[in-house]
């Protein structure tokens, strides 16, 4: 398809300096942003304040950059399931770039289901399957005697700041998702609000050591420890400038 001068960067920050680049599909102005009101993610740092809603998002799809084509392979490599998706842009620092839906992770010898997720970058999507199988599974296995069947979330992109500040929460370019819970092979149900400070031992002691697999691999990882506003899930980002792992 020809050049075009719409302007679609890998940057999601305004104005957007016209440039030209190539397409390998349509562009398309979509009505209204659809299927990706997530539910639950008031409690995180980025908690939302009132404000208009966004602009309908403009979708293209570009040929991957050669680090995006890096990670979508290995992503692959893992045995992960997902789909590329499309870029869109909503405006006012908000987008969802490079990004992959996760139809499941993968554990040492079984698929790990996902609940409640959207669209996530490809190296947050990397980082999650490796916490995932590595992290999450093995403590599991290990200390609670029964394998991770699946991972709860309270959901990835959400176009909006972080609390009390006018910066973009990771949330507002699907570098971040919420961790509310895990379920294991035997029926065991475990929740970071109901069990971080009011579990069993072992449960307590399981979702500290997840917690310290976390730092090593996400940029930012909050828990019930960071402040009030975590008492019910761990926020996992990528790709943040400052990292901290509380």
């Amino acid at each position: 398809m020809a050049d075009t001068a719409l302007c679609p960067r890998r940057d999601p920050r305004p104005p957007c300096r016209i440039r030209q680049r190539r397409f390998t599909g349509p562009v398309l102005v979509l009505a209204a942003l659809t299927g990706l009101g997530l539910t639950g993610l008031g409690g995180c740092v980025g908690a939302p304040s009132r404000q208009a809603a966004p602009p309908s998002p403009v979708t293209a799809q570009i040929a991957p950059a050669p680090a995006e084509r890096q990670c979508l392979a290995s992503l692959g490599q893992t045995q992960a399931n997902f789909t590329p998706l499309p870029d869109q842009y909503f405006g006012a620092g908000c987008a969802t770039l490079g990004t992959v839906r996760l139809s499941w992770l993968r554990s040492d010898s079984a698929h790990l289901q996902l609940a409640n997720l959207g669209p996530v970058t490809c190296p947050l999507a990397a980082s999650l399957q490796g916490w995932a199988r590595f992290g999450v599974d093995r403590a599991a296995q290990q200390m609670l005697g029964s394998p991770l069947v699946r991972i709860e979330t309270f959901g990835s992109y959400n176009c909006r700041n972080v609390a009390g500040t006018d910066h973009r929460s990771g949330h507002a370019t699907a570098n971040a998702v919420d961790v509310a819970g895990f379920v294991l092979a035997d029926g065991h149900h475990i929740t970071v609000k109901n069990n971080w400070s009011e579990g069993s031992a072992a449960e307590r002691d399981f979702l500290r050591v997840i917690r310290t697999s976390a730092c090593k691999r996400f940029a930012v990882v909050l828990t019930p420890d960071y402040n009030p506003a975590h008492r019910d899930h761990f926020h996992l980002e990528v790709g943040a400038a400052h990292g901290i792992c509380h």
